[in-house]
């Protein structure tokens, strides 16, 4: 008979990994020889997960005849209270011979990264080992057909949606410029002017807010596939949580060993992206690639062979894509963290006074490339729109102008349940400049730091909202920029942190 354990949840987040906890004088734990960050396949009647094993001292929390796991593995499971599992050693990974042939510098056909996408998903992998993949497929590891096998290897993991031969239109942004908060504001327009647009969008892992952190104090993004169909059938766009779906559902087993490395992959980024574009169904996908010094695109080089890669695999994979090179040299809007770049978003939207201007220009530049990119381009959409090709700017400007993207921005937060209005944390600092003169640079990288020290994202109403923009002359006193933060401990750290960055802000005559 299987010698089982009573199963309890750990309430330990380890994200997306199956953390299991066992005492070290546990009598399963000692017969089957389970070490420390031993891979233990656990069985619940007709499901199963495998887990990684942490060990827990004798006379600590758990019991000899307990197994605690994480909030990860006891959801993969469907574990419930009163629950008994049976523990046993998994079978190797098919995958393990790909991931070594790949360490040492050979190719890799589809079947090949299949078999180590159907592992990650099953979690049969460590984290050592999908370490070893992504070290093994970074740089210029992966060539054009290992970016199209990986790239179609994660789709088809999958589901992918299915929108019966219409014009699907979406957009990319490959990151690292802090408020660029634009897909909200595109996602309103394209709807508004009858395309479907049903926007995926990640939390942020690294940076101050994330599209769907940002939206998500506007509107729940929580959505499965039926709900995200519902709300684009309805309004013709959404914007929603991409990890709730099961769309290249690998990306983020990727993304959570890939962020720490700290790798420059081009392959990887570009799977990444287009799988799940062609995951969610569209026909004719944007990608717009901020470069400068502090972005993650640094130069214009880099942005030449990322967009080189981007378009072949595109093209193989069955998108009509286009790239779209924007200004990466500082941040956008007003706002930096969830709540204050919401607030950038519906500024822009109500055609506010003092609305970002940057953000409506990036907003209106992107809407009007992919309205462009359309079929059926020459049509006449929208109050005061313009017909012919090259007329997308034009004809996302009206109906911006009109209200008729606000509109639609409500009808969708509606559909997804509800609106709600974004708020400001109530603990703030400003930082003044400590000289008069014109500023010159903001840097990327450390003012998105300084928000998330303050809470963000986590804490949505946290970030920075700045008060100066490059080109600005600010006299000695003036505040730069102010901190938010939820709680007097977090704005403290934040601050302390600031006060040491003597170069976030360049002035034209000194440093600030």
């Amino acid at each position: 008979m299987t010698e089982m354990l009573a199963l309890v949840p750990a309430g330990i987040d380890t994200y997306r990994q199956p953390v299991v906890y066992m005492n070290e004088d546990c009598h399963i734990c000692r017969s089957e020889g389970f070490a420390a960050l031993t891979r233990v396949r656990i069985d619940l009647g007709d499901r199963w997960i495998i887990a990684i094993l942490n060990i827990v001292q004798r006379d600590a929390w758990l019991g000899v005849d307990h197994a605690a796991l994480s909030v990860a593995a006891w959801a993969a499971l469907g574990a419930r209270a009163g629950d008994r599992g049976a523990f046993s050693h998994p079978e190797p990974p098919v995958s393990a011979s790909s991931i070594r042939a790949k360490a040492y510098g050979d190719r890799l056909d589809q079947a090949g990264f299949a078999a180590i996408v159907r592992d990650t998903l099953d979690n049969r992998l460590s984290d050592i080992d999908l370490a070893a993949f992504i070290t093994a497929c970074a740089g210029d590891r992966l060539d054009l057909a290992e970016t199209v096998a990986l790239t179609r290897a994660m789709q088809d993991a999958g589901q992918t949606l299915d929108w019966g031969g219409r014009t699907v239109l979406d957009k990319h942004c490959v990151g690292g410029l802090p408020g660029n908060r634009t897909t909200p504001l595109v996602v309103a327009i394209i709807a508004a002017a009858g395309y479907l647009i049903p926007k995926t969008s990640s939390r942020a892992i690294t940076s101050p807010a994330g599209t769907a952190d940002t939206m998500e104090v506007m509107a729940p993004v929580t959505l499965d596939a039926a709900a995200l169909r519902r709300v684009v059938e309805a309004e013709g766009g959404c914007v929603v949580w991409g990890g709730g779906l099961a769309l290249s559902p690998a990306d983020d087993h990727f993304i959570r060993v890939e962020r720490p490395l700290d790798f420059d992959s081009t392959g990887q980024l570009v799977a990444s992206v287009l799988s799940k574009k062609a995951a969610a169904g569209a026909t004719h996908v944007l990608i717009d690639m901020p470069v400068g010094p502090t972005a993650k695109v640094r130069s214009p080089e880099a942005a030449e062979r990322l967009g080189a890669r981007l378009s072949q695999v595109g093209a193989a994979v069955g998108l009509n894509l286009a790239l779209h090179v924007s200004d990466g040299s500082a941040p956008v809007g007003h706002g930096i963290g969830p709540a204050l770049e919401a607030i950038d978003v519906l500024a822009v939207l109500r055609r506010a006074p003092g609305a970002p201007a940057d953000l409506r220009d990036r907003a209106l530049d992107l809407a009007g490339r992919l309205l462009d990119l359309a079929p059926d381009a020459g049509a006449r959409t929208g109050p005061g729109a313009r017909t012919g090709p090259g007329q997308g700017r034009f004809r996302a400007q009206a109906l911006l102008d009109s209200g008729a993207a606000e509109a639609k921005f409500m009808a969708i937060c509606t559909a997804q349940g509800g609106f709600r209005e974004p708020e400001m944390a109530a603990h703030r600092i400003e930082i003044p400049a400590p000289g008069a003169g014109v500023v010159t640079v903001i840097d990327n990288r450390r003012i998105a730091r300084i928000a998330k020290l303050a809470g963000a994202p986590r804490q949505k109403s946290a970030g920075i909202r700045l008060l100066a923009r490059v080109g600005d002359r600010v006299e000695r006193g003036q505040p730069l920029y102010e901190l938010l933060a939820e709680t007097p401990g977090e704005l403290a750290y934040a601050h302390a942190y600031a006060e040491s960055q003597s170069d976030v802000f360049l002035l034209s005559g000194g440093m600030t």
